[in-house]
Formats: structure tokens, C-alpha cells, sequence
């Protein structure tokens, strides 16, 4: 299957802004373990999950993507719904699974390592209140 430029272009758009949010996490992972560092640990450990979790987040977005790509060229309603559904399963299992291991694993930080995975549905809601500027341009009749 051949990946789209939308696809492409909002997993980019997605990615970028995840990664952002994990740099500022780390940032403030970093300053409240020079605040309380009895408290707050940080390490190549808490980086290392923070990086892991925001692939896991970045491969989820994708995954949805090619799913909804493929779910448009059927035509059959019903075939289309349990493609959906099993790819949704399948997208939340990879996410507990990752989960799991943050928890279980003693050198993955668990908080740095499953929070990135709320940064995918942040960066959509924020793309929603603030459209990048071709899409602004697009909805007030302007031209690109």
C-alpha cells in the first residue's frame, strides 16, 4: 500500500509536534529533579523512555492513518467497519503493551515513558484551535 501525502504530511505535522512536547517534558523532568533530586530521579533511563513513548505515540498516529487511508477505498460498509475496529484493537494493544513495559521495566521510567503518548491527541485538538496557515487561508476563500 502506498502511503499518502496527507498521511504523510500529518504524521509529520504529528511528530514534530510530539517531539516538542517531549523535549519540554524532559526540560521539566530536569528542573524538578534540580529541585527535589531525592524526589524526582532523572536519567539516560528517563530520557530514553520519554524517546520510546513518543515513538510509540508517532507509530500509533501513523498506523491510524494508513488505517483510515485503506478504509477509504472500501466499498463495502461492513468490511470497512471490522477493518477499523481490528486495527483500533490492535493500535491499543501495541499502547498497553508499551504501557506495561514502562511499569514492569526498571530502567524505563514509567511517568516519562507513557505520558508522550497523550501528545499525538494533544497536537490534533491544538490543530483544530489553531490551523496552520494554509488551512486558514483555505477556509477564508484565499489563495496558497
Amino acid at each position: 500500500m502506498k502511503v499518502q501525502e496527507a498521511v504523510r504530511r500529518e504524521t509529520g505535522r504529528v511528530a514534530l509536534h510530539v517531539v516538542f512536547m517531549t523535549l519540554v517534558m524532559l526540560a521539566v523532568f530536569f528542573a524538578l529533579h534540580l529541585a527535589f533530586p531525592k524526589k524526582i530521579g532523572f536519567s539516560y533511563g528517563t530520557v530514553f523512555s520519554a524517546l520510546l513513548g513518543a515513538a510509540v505515540g508517532i507509530l500509533n498516529f501513523f498506523l491510524m492513518g494508513l488505517t483510515v487511508q485503506h478504509v477509504a477505498g472500501l466499498e463495502d460498509p461492513k468490511e470497512a467497519k471490522r477493518f477499523m475496529q481490528k486495527s483500533y484493537v490492535n493500535r491499543n494493544t501495541l499502547q498497553i503493551v508499551w504501557m506495561i513495559l514502562a511499569v514492569a521495566v526498571p530502567v524505563i521510567h514509567p511517568v516519562a515513558g507513557i505520558l508522550p503518548l497523550f501528545f499525538p491527541g494533544f497536537s490534533v485538538r491544538l490543530q483544530g484551535i489553531f490551523p496552520p496557515k494554509e488551512e486558514q487561508k483555505t477556509k477564508q476563500g484565499g489563495e496558497i
